[in-house]
């Protein structure tokens, strides 16, 4: 099977995926997004601006600042309200603080070359609002390149749509598997693993091939 014949999720998919990982599997969110923001931080070769939602998105992005922040990559973080955050997110800014990173609550992009939009993910289904929409449209106007966390933030994940406004990507690393919607707008998209067993996905009725991620790179689409 090619890459481009992958299986994509929709968001049903991906809370039935995240759902059984943890209920059957035994494999936890925090697991889930330590690998995810482990993968999209690997993938940042210059200081990185790091916004992020309020969703199990932003903890992803809050992963990949930590491991930005061991390797001196790390320019500043962003969350548009880190009060809201709950569970495994939750967990990944506790962590974050007790090194001693700021978590802005305004938009914070500096000299970083790179800015991670870790805002939305797959659960969008409307446009964004009030300080979202800013923070997308400020991304968009800053002339950095954008590497968004599974899919741009303003996209809807299973029907394609680019809401107004919706993060242009240079780059888009999709988590586990490439999602229903994924277009143009989401730029380069690169498949990363996340500990995601075929099991799960077998569960579904989805068939992942064999080896997908044996040579542990990042698979482009």
């Amino acid at each position: 099977m090619s890459s481009s014949a992958l299986p994509r999720l929709t968001s049903s998919q991906v809370k039935q995926v995240d759902a059984l990982c943890e209920e059957r599997f035994g494999i936890g969110t925090d697991w889930l997004m330590e690998a995810a923001g482990w993968q999209v931080a690997r993938f940042c070769g210059q200081r990185a601006a790091v916004v992020c939602g309020v969703g199990n998105n932003a903890g992803d992005g809050l992963a990949a600042a930590r491991h930005l922040h061991r390797w001196g990559r790390l320019g500043s973080v962003s969350c548009v309200d880190p009060s809201r955050l709950r569970g495994a997110a939750a967990r990944e800014l506790e962590a974050l603080r007790k090194l001693g990173v700021d978590v802005s609550g305004e938009l914070v992009l500096g000299e970083a070359k790179v800015v991670v939009d870790a805002i939305f993910g797959t659960g969008l289904s409307r446009a964004p609002e009030g300080k979202f929409a800013e923070w997308i449209e400020s991304i968009n106007a800053s002339g950095k390149r954008v590497i968004a966390v599974d899919v741009p933030s303003g996209l809807d994940a299973d029907s394609g749509v680019a809401y107004s406004p919706t993060v242009r990507a240079d780059v888009t690393i999709t988590l586990g598997l490439p999602k229903a919607g994924l277009s143009k707008v989401a730029g380069r998209v690169l498949v990363a693993d996340i500990g995601v067993p075929d099991e799960a996905y077998a569960a579904l009725g989805i068939r992942v091939p064999p080896g997908l991620f044996a040579r542990g790179e990042l698979i482009e689409l």
